[in-house]
């Protein structure tokens, strides 16, 4: 590949990088990696200025405004920073601001990891907030910043309008809690507070971005109407005291103090409740600055320097599997103890069996270890020449190191679950699920009841829940006589819930509740269900043959018929109460599209499976008949396409009559 081909093909990349980075969030290569590309882009582009382009990713800011906010028009443009890398590119930096005539003093910051944003005060009071978007348009989050409770609501003593910018982010402490809780939930892990910040704020709910404890730090006056600053010191000595939270801030007078204060900053980084990835430098006086002015896309009076990603080697010395509430086995690597962009580290994810297999990771290896988003430890690989002799290839257990149980592998994924049906590590999530609405419906044995119940150590699997005691459920925080008794009440109701609200209960997986009532009607109770084959069980309508295969898989567990002979003795019903007396819509295949004015979408699919039909949710060949509601969409002109029968909310309620 020529010269002009790499740099068309870069420009592309890139774009698509910064797509993935600024509007989903979710980037797919790491900063350093980005970092280089965009650097040997600005060779080639060096190199061939007949190539010139405007929009190169080396002249722009990467992000668009989302469509799900209203674009707002930023009078300042918000521009981004030219990086370096090295020592002496940040000499170099200075030597060309100062044979400007400069005067020769900086402020440097840390460069903090998150969400560029531009905050409006008209008259002291905050009225509007804005993502950075391509430096010109952003999108309106207001309501999401109002969720951050250091942003100032009002200022006093402050006229005309204010604009100032800031970078939101997820404080490290509160990145980690949530993930810590993600991985215990079998859920993917958030690559960097970054990320998580980002998603948060674009969240169309505020109530979401709430929850995610986000936080801001203000590091620039973008407009100040009325008032005049001869320094940025001076201007984010005044942001300070209207009581905005302001980046820190040091003074220096030359390149070499600029480095001593960066190389502090790196060195102190565990201090941080915040991701950062650099240090900024500034031309402290505003009047230079704007006699430097810009380039299209960044200040020529400051720079982000950029700490190169540190990689570190351990040696291996186990692999710890850890079972989440979802049955998920997560290795873990235990290595020696090592410093890691600030912190000590001794564990990182091994994701799962593939991720060891491919890089052929065995107990006894040097690893190289590195922060990913400088905050969550990552195995980049093995150094294989420090391999020591008689290791063997790693493989995760067939049985749950919890409860013993088999493992089985997720047929659309790496991971590798434990189908333990009274599995310890599974226990809050498993009874919880229980007693959900559409399980076993026991009003009030919600989550917070089950941690409960759970670190009291009254109910190990869901059959105790019928062995509870009403004074012992009064006794606990939050309880009471009159509490306990609903709930006692609550469970006696639900023993006769029927086969097919235990059945969906147990948790199988791919066993809904439509399923469940489609088992329970052609099984009749739940020995029958039990004494199935799968081959047979493939035969019945909404079962697969995975689905077939989780079914009779998990029958064939002892924990799953210790269980079921338990409920079974506390008086659970395991007969099917699914049979329906009116069978007028038995094999017919019914479709609901837009809204219904008399009753939810649950409610008219649950009386389409009481008359013997089955409730779909897509339309197709087989489908016998379309209802269309309000604001009926795609499924409706698709009915109409296949020449599908369709009738009206009116049509449809004299036929259920």
């Amino acid at each position: 590949m020529d010269e002009r081909e790499e740099l068309l093909r870069l420009r592309e990349e890139l774009k698509e990088h910064s797509r993935r980075y600024y509007d989903e969030d979710a980037p797919t290569i790491t900063d350093a990696e980005y970092d280089a590309m965009l650097r040997r882009l600005e060779i080639l582009e060096a190199a061939h200025p007949e190539l010139d382009d405007p929009a190169s990713p080396t002249r722009r800011v990467g992000g668009h405004a989302a469509a799900g906010f209203a674009p707002v028009e930023h009078p300042v443009p918000l521009e981004s920073l030219n990086d370096v890398f090295s020592e002496e590119e940040l000499r170099e930096f200075c030597v060309r601001t100062e044979q400007e005539r400069v005067t020769r003093e900086y402020t440097v910051e840390p460069k903090v990891d998150g969400l560029s944003m531009a905050l409006f005060y008209e008259d002291g009071i905050f009225v509007r907030g804005a993502t950075r978007g391509d430096g010109r348009i952003g999108e309106d989050v207001t309501e999401n910043l109002k969720t951050i409770a250091s942003i100032p609501r009002s200022l006093s003593g402050v006229s005309g309008r204010l604009i100032v910018r800031g970078e939101v982010f997820m404080p490290v402490s509160v990145f980690e809690e949530l993930n810590a809780q993600r991985e215990l939930n079998g859920e993917k892990l958030l690559a960097n507070p970054r990320n998580a910040a980002a998603g948060a704020m674009r969240q169309l709910d505020p109530r979401v971005t709430a929850a995610r404890k986000l936080d801001i730090l203000i590091f620039n006056v973008q407009l100040a109407e009325g008032r005049e600053f001869s320094t940025h010191a001076e201007s984010l000595a005044w942001l300070k005291s209207l009581g905005f939270p302001v980046i820190p801030w040091e003074l220096c007078t030359d390149a070499e103090a600029c480095l001593r204060r960066i190389r502090s900053i790196g060195e102190e980084r565990e201090k941080y409740d915040y991701g950062i990835d650099g240090a900024v430098v500034k031309l402290n006086r505003l009047e230079d600055r704007a006699y430097l002015g810009s380039t299209a896309k960044a200040p020529r009076w400051a720079v982000a320097f950029k700490y190169p990603p540190e990689i570190k080697e351990s040696v291996l010395r186990q692999i710890a599997v850890q079972v989440g509430r979802t049955g998920v086995l997560t290795p873990k690597a235990v290595f020696d103890p090592v410093r890691l962009a600030g912190t000590t580290v001794m564990n990182a994810t091994l994701h799962n069996q593939d991720f060891i297999t491919e890089k052929d990771i065995r107990i006894g290896d040097t690893l190289r270890i590195r922060k990913a988003g400088e905050i969550i430890p990552e195995v980049l690989g093995v150094a294989a020449e420090k391999r020591p002799a008689g290791t063997e290839p790693y493989r995760l257990p067939e049985t749950c190191p919890v409860c013993g149980a088999p493992v089985v592998r997720d047929e659309d994924g790496a991971a590798l679950r434990c189908t333990g049906a009274e599995c310890p590590a599974q226990l809050t999530r498993t009874i919880t699920h229980f007693a959900s609405k559409d399980a076993m419906d026991i009003d009030g044995l919600g989550p917070s009841l089950v941690q409960a119940l759970v670190d009291a150590g009254m109910v190990r699997t869901p059959a105790d829940i019928y062995g509870l005691r009403e004074e012992a459920v009064a006794a606990l925080e939050r309880m009471g006589k009159k509490s306990a008794e609903n709930l006692m009440r609550a469970v006696e109701n639900s023993k006769s819930a029927g086969m097919a609200r235990v059945l969906y209960a147990l948790g199988i997986r791919q066993v809904g509740t439509s399923a469940a009532r489609t088992l329970a009607r052609r099984y009749g109770d739940m020995d029958a269900l039990m004494a199935a084959d799968e081959g047979e069980l493939e035969t019945v309508e909404d079962v697969g043959p995975v689905t077939a295969a989780y079914i009779a898989g998990w029958f064939r567990g002892a924990q799953s018929r210790h269980l079921i002979a338990r409920l079974k003795e506390a008086g659970v019903r395991m007969e099917s109460t699914e049979a329906p007396s009116d069978t007028r819509l038995a094999g017919q295949t019914i479709v609901l599209t837009g809204t219904l004015s008399t009753m939810s979408r649950s409610e008219a699919e649950a009386r389409i499976q009481a008359l013997g039909g089955k409730a779909a949710s897509s339309v197709s060949k087989k489908t016998s008949l379309v209802v269309a509601g309000e604001n009926a969409g795609s499924k409706l002109t698709k009915a109409e396409a296949l020449g599908v029968k369709i009738v009206g909310e009116e049509e449809f309620l004299d036929m259920i009559k």
